[in-house]
């Protein structure tokens, strides 16, 4: 059994101490006796104590003169930064944390964008992470300079235990093999097949018609959740986990609900669920700590047992794909013989049959495939709940393209500009990876931003940390107007789609952008369709009910007072933002996503 995490880190640590500390204190120790005046012992102590903060003093000093002067030597700036948060700034590492359970995404970020302007470096404990929210330089990190930006070996590192070295968590020539192998079942023909959708749209709707009638709120973030998995599972492997037939979660203000039975496989779709959220969790925990998050993993690696789970369910698939080719193989079969690949895995399968690197690019698939669409169709839940107006305008025009019954196609799909928009505006302001990093793999600088007062291009120093915010920058009131923070479709139909949207393709990116662009965007865009179109034409309403959500899980109210301070700064009157208005709190571990979003459902 490999070691916890924590035992390696803190062996090298120690070492690394040691050298910093013991080393100056006995060459001082010999030095002094080959003078011939011996140190006393206190003295050699004293040295030893006094070496490693004067080392790191000098290393920091020494680093950043060595990038001033290489910025100098480029005709850049350095960014500005973040200050005041103690020592290393080790504060700013502490309020991230507790902003990362307690706050809103971007809390703590936007007091200092305010101060700053839209870059900013916020160094902790001697790593720089120049963090930017600009369109410009998130064009250079994604698409223009895209050979300079990696996820890097530390990034791997924190990931390893759950993504492997799939397509989200690789460099270089393995992503590029990924994304080789990945791309051809992503084909027109297998994103506009809808048959997989069917079964499981009518599984939930099933779910949620017997809960409205019996007068029960649902939890769309657990039931849109599981129709995600079972779309994806089956996408991918040919084998669904059927967590839709499991036992659906009744609200907490429920003191009696009715009994429920479920096989022991539908069962353990349950376990799968709870085990692939928990090991998102916890290595999005890794990303948040940086360096140092070994240290919370000293007795055990916290990914192990969640992922024994998932790993119950997946390896027994691959193998078995394996096996087959293997067999195909021993009756000489040629390549191209066994026809059109029915799945994901079936398509790797034929590039591969490493059961690794299977297991690791279907799981990166997975997360990509469930998490995030699943976070778009419960936010959009929600804002059909919240704006009445928008749910009847969207189901007037599904019943005009598709009608009451039927299921659509591909082609009604492209015809519903409305549902496109509410799409696209739902993710604008809540999207699936509102924050992402890279490592800047050599040092180069970044584009001043249009407008600025000074137009020298940015520093940015080799190993840096880069990370950038897609949901701050799609809130900007410069890139998107003074309504940015209000929902409305009508944005991406107007004459703002001209003015906002079109003149910057870089200031509107839900699915990344260049090389790294998802793979599945019209497939997502297909799944979300799909089932939207299917619920509004079973249901005339959704209403949010607030007594139904968990205590904690809704939006304190005393986000609507630090709103209202924030948008009144400078003398201005305040300004509600999505923080103030919206009720739920959003939650983010590698994706967004909600603690439960309980509706009630109006049966049409």
């Amino acid at each position: 059994m490999a070691l916890p995490p924590g035992i390696p880190f803190l062996t090298r640590l120690t070492l690394h101490i040691l050298a910093r500390t013991l080393v100056p204190a006995l060459l001082a120790h010999y030095t002094a006796r080959r003078l011939n005046h011996p140190l006393p012992t206190y003295a050699s102590v004293l040295v030893a104590l006094a070496a490693l903060p004067l080392s790191v003093v000098y290393m920091s000093l020494r680093k950043r003169r060595r990038q001033r002067a290489e910025a100098a030597a480029m005709g850049a700036r350095m960014a500005p930064r973040v200050s005041g948060f103690g020592w290393a700034n080790i504060g700013w590492l502490k309020l991230m944390l507790h902003n990362r359970v307690h706050g809103y995404p971007g809390d703590g970020l936007l007091d200092q964008i305010h101060e700053l302007g839209d870059f900013l470096n916020f160094k902790v404990l001697g790593v720089d992470a120049i963090f930017t929210t600009c369109p410009e330089h998130i064009k250079h990190i994604l698409a223009t300079h895209f050979p300079l930006y990696e996820k890097g070996p530390k990034f791997q590192q924190e990931m390893a235990s759950v993504l492997g070295s799939g397509v989200f968590n690789s460099d270089g020539d393995l992503w590029r093999f990924h994304r080789s192998v990945t791309r051809p079942f992503f084909s027109k023909d297998k994103i506009t097949h809808f048959d997989i959708f069917h079964t499981h749209a009518e599984q939930l709707i099933h779910v949620l018609r017997t809960r409205a009638r019996a007068g029960y709120a649902v939890d769309m973030t657990d039931l849109v959740g599981r129709f995600t998995m079972d779309s994806a599972t089956e996408f991918l492997f040919g084998v669904c986990v059927d967590s839709l037939k499991a036992n659906i979660p009744y609200a907490h203000d429920v003191l009696y609900p009715p009994p429920q039975s479920a096989s022991p496989q539908a069962e353990a779709a349950n376990r799968f669920l709870k085990a692939f959220g928990d090991s998102m969790h916890v290595v999005a925990q890794r990303d948040y700590l940086g360096d140092i998050w070994p240290l919370w993993e000293i007795l055990e690696d916290k990914t192990r047992k969640p992922m024994e789970v998932v790993s119950a369910f997946i390896e027994p698939i691959v193998q078995a794909g394996i096996a087959k080719k293997r067999e195909r193989e021993r009756a000489g079969e040629k390549e191209g013989e066994e026809g059109e690949a029915q799945t994901l895995l079936e398509e790797l399968l034929r590039s591969t049959d490493d059961a690794k690197l299977l297991k690791d690019e279907t799981l990166n698939i997975l997360l990509a495939g469930r998490d995030t669409t699943g976070h778009t169709l419960t936010i959009i839940i929600y804002f059909l709940s919240a704006y009445p107006a928008v749910h009847t305008r969207l189901r007037a025009e599904i019943l005009s393209v598709v009608g009451p019954n039927r299921s659509p196609t591909y082609e009604d799909i492209k015809e519903m500009k409305y549902l496109r928009a509410v799409i696209n505006e739902s993710m604008r302001l809540y999207p699936s990876v509102p924050f992402n990093v890279r490592t800047c793999v050599e040092s180069t600088t970044w584009p001043s931003p249009e407008g600025s007062a000074d137009a020298r291009p940015v520093y940015i120093p080799a190993g840096a940390k880069v990370p950038y915010s897609v949901f701050l920058m799609h809130r900007r009131e410069d890139l998107w107007g003074e309504d940015a923070q209000e929902f409305d479709p009508d944005r991406f139909l107007d004459d703002r789609m001209k003015k906002y949207i079109l003149g910057n393709a870089f200031a509107f990116l839900p699915f990344n952008a260049g090389p790294r662009i998802c793979l599945g965007q019209q497939f997502a865009y297909n799944e979300m369709s799909f089932l939207l179109v299917r619920l509004l034409q079973a249901f005339t309403s959704f209403t949010l009910d607030e007594a139904a959500f968990s205590p904690g899980t809704l939006a304190p109210e005393s986000w609507r007072a630090d709103s209202e301070a924030q948008g009144g700064k400078e003398g201005k009157a305040p300004k509600l933002t999505r923080k103030a208005v919206d009720r739920f709190r959003p939650r983010m571990h590698l994706t967004m996503y909600t603690e439960g979003m309980w509706v009630r459902a109006g049966e049409a």
